[in-house]
């Protein structure tokens, strides 16, 4: 059974910064990618950001480029958002999500587990 965690939300003014974190547990031994996704109010959830097994490849939806960073400590078995210059439309839950592959994507499909979510307020 594998588990996520999500944490490090909270409420923010413009141009604050956040860090979000994933703790993963259970079946940890295989190689996977990780994801991070959002869900606006009254919105459909949207990727955010994915990284792969090795941290080598990243990609970053255009909204976030230059002010999100996701990385991960496998050897931890955790995952980080790093949110710079937020903004109010980055009002949202954030979910990190993990793959049972290595590669990435950013299809919510392709993401077998899913943290519970945690709360991010970006106030202007």
């Amino acid at each position: 059974q594998v588990q996520l965690v999500d944490s490090g939300g909270g409420e923010v003014q413009a141009r604050d910064s956040l860090r979000l974190s994933c703790a993963v547990s259970g079946r940890t031994f295989n190689r996977y990618a990780m994801g991070w996704f959002r869900q606006p109010p009254e919105k459909e959830r949207e990727f955010v950001a994915a990284i792969s097994w090795t941290g080598d490849s990243t990609d970053y939806d255009d909204t976030v480029k230059g002010r999100f960073t996701i990385s991960r400590d496998n050897a931890k078995n955790m995952a980080y958002l790093q949110m710079n210059s937020l903004k109010p439309e980055d009002t949202a839950v954030y979910y990190c999500a993990r793959r049972v592959v290595v590669g990435l994507s950013s299809d919510p499909r392709d993401y077998t587990y899913w943290g519970q979510g945690t709360p991010v307020t970006v106030s202007s």
